[in-house]
């Protein structure tokens, strides 16, 4: 009889067979992430091997292997379709049982890119630090114990949120991934500028604690042995074997509730009256009328259309990165914090992009200029609930973090100027320039369309910086003048009050063209 396990490593490799004679476009983007795959993990082993004999080796070794173990125990919540098998819920219907189950997906784990890129990066981390017959041979089961422990991680965060995973939300955190990215390539410049004035001792701490956190301290065990501490390896291989086996215990009792549990296909549907009363909260502190309603149903966009919540979430993340991180380094301005107000600003551009082929419900209730201004101011003061606090905590920070109290009034001024001028120029650009956002895939631009997207957002970044021109000259001269520095306070109520104007004035331009145009952004909304 055929074992499970081969049969499960089978099915995986069949998997990988199937996919790639979908198209040949997909047999070469996996081939060619492969190579570069394959060849960053050799680069990064021959850089780990340079380091044997290197004083602070462990010091790159321990938490290396710390930080492989969290890309694993990541990675399935950003990328829940990478891999078919880790969806369990598709075997729920073969009469299985739990242990032979665990056996077979982990052998199906090792197989794949991903394994063999992490194979040969703990064989460095290990071979690092190992010196010595005992050192070899301890290298050896920690390499082993630390690939089982990875792959084991990973599946068991995906079974455990598997039904997460297959719903809305975890669509969500796939579009989310990019923003991760971004955020872990900054903190890993952060670090590494830290590393390049101080040294490699300056993470010696960081590394003596994960020597007893798995599965580090498998690594950790090979650099004891060779050092003749043969106590302390066996004390930290048993403690990774150990969390190896909590993994494993932990992944079987998610997978037995998943095959046992009863789903959305089996329960009862929430009754009507519940959810009328579970209604509410924001929503009873907005205006009761059409503002009110815009509101309302911009507000919902950003927390639910997945499209909607990445760009938000990327700027708010990234309009704190900037000023925060350049601060932390040393290298920061104060005028930095205004990337937050223009990261946020961008937000206000495409307004009606977002409603793809619904704007038409939109259209039908714009009879006139006053309904378009209506609509269009709805949509600016749901972004201003969001940026006007969000800018003022950024620029605080910043402040706070460069000593700089006293300029703290002129760079709020500056990036209120700022916001409000984007938010006039891009209430104009959402009239005049709309373009649709596909909601399926990662692209933001449907085909055709990308130069309506450039004019769009970078001509609007650039006739607001020259819109916020009159306050950036008056924040010069009272810079080069004698007495201005006991005046700069007042750039804080001159550029609230100017980039409230600005927002008025833009959104009276804009009503009109919108009431006219509005055959006109239909049909370029629902082209995605």
């Amino acid at each position: 009889m055929t074992s499970l396990t081969s049969t499960v490593v089978r099915l995986k490799l069949s998997l990988l067979r199937g996919g790639l004679r979908q198209s040949g476009g997909r047999r070469a983007a996996f081939v060619v992430s492969a190579v570069l795959a394959v060849l960053f993990a050799l680069s990064q082993l021959l850089g780990l091997l340079l380091l044997r004999g290197h004083t602070h080796a462990d010091t790159i070794a321990v938490p290396g292997t710390a930080v492989l173990a969290l890309g694993w125990a990541v990675l399935p919540l950003f990328f829940p379709t990478g891999d078919e098998t880790l969806d369990a819920t598709r075997l729920v219907m073969l009469p299985l049982r739990p242990r032979p189950l665990v056996r077979a997906l982990l052998a199906a784990s090792l197989v794949g890119t991903g394994p063999l890129f992490t194979l040969l990066v703990l064989a460095g981390c290990a071979l690092a630090v190992a010196h010595g017959a005992a050192g070899a041979v301890v290298a050896v089961l920690a390499v082993v114990l630390a690939l089982l422990f990875c792959v084991a991680l990973a599946r068991a965060v995906a079974t455990a949120n598997v039904r997460l995973l297959s719903s809305r939300k975890g669509r969500d955190l796939a579009v989310l991934s990019g923003l991760v990215i971004a955020v872990g390539a900054q903190l890993v410049n952060f670090g590494a500028r830290q590393l390049g004035s101080a040294g490699l001792g300056r993470l010696q701490p960081v590394a003596d604690v994960l020597s007893w956190v798995p599965p580090a301290s498998a690594v950790a065990a090979v650099r004891a042995a060779s050092e003749g501490s043969y106590g302390i390896a066996v004390a930290q291989l048993a403690l990774t074997a150990a969390g190896l086996m909590l993994v494993i215990v932990a992944w079987a009792r998610s997978l037995t509730r998943l095959m046992t549990a009863p789903d959305q296909s089996t329960l009862q549907p929430v009754d009507a009256g519940d959810r009328s009363r579970s209604a509410g909260g924001l929503a009873r502190l907005l205006p009761q009328d059409r503002t009110g309603t815009v509101m309302e149903r911009s507000l919902r966009y950003i927390w639910r259309d997945p499209k909607t919540k990445a760009a938000w979430v990327t700027s708010l993340a990234i309009g704190l990165i900037v000023p925060v991180f350049n601060a932390l380094q040393g290298t920061g301005s104060i005028y930095f914090a205004c990337f937050a107000a223009g990261m946020l600003g961008i937000q206000m551009y495409n307004q009606f992009g977002q409603d793809t082929s619904a704007f038409w419900m939109v259209a039908m209730t714009i009879s006139s200029p006053r309904d378009a201004y209506a609509e269009l101011r709805g949509r600016a003061l749901a972004l201003l609930l969001i940026t006007l606090p969000y800018a003022a905590l950024v620029t605080t920070v910043t402040t706070a973090l460069l000593g700089a109290w006293s300029r703290l009034p002129e760079v709020l001024g500056l990036s209120f100027a700022l916001l409000g001028a984007m938010l006039a120029t891009g209430a104009w650009t959402s009239a005049r320039f709309p373009y649709s956002i596909p909601q399926e895939g990662h692209k933001n631009v449907a085909p055709g369309q990308a130069g309506l997207a450039w004019i769009s957002i970078f001509g609007g970044m650039v006739s607001a910086a020259l819109l916020c021109s009159p306050v950036l000259a008056l924040t010069i001269w009272l810079h080069v003048s004698a007495d201005g520095a006991d005046w700069r306070w007042v750039l804080l109520p001159v550029g609230a009050a100017y980039g409230a104007g600005l927002t008025l004035a833009g959104l009276r331009l804009a009503a009109p063209r919108t009431a006219a145009r509005l055959p006109e952004i239909l049909a370029a909304v629902s082209k995605g």
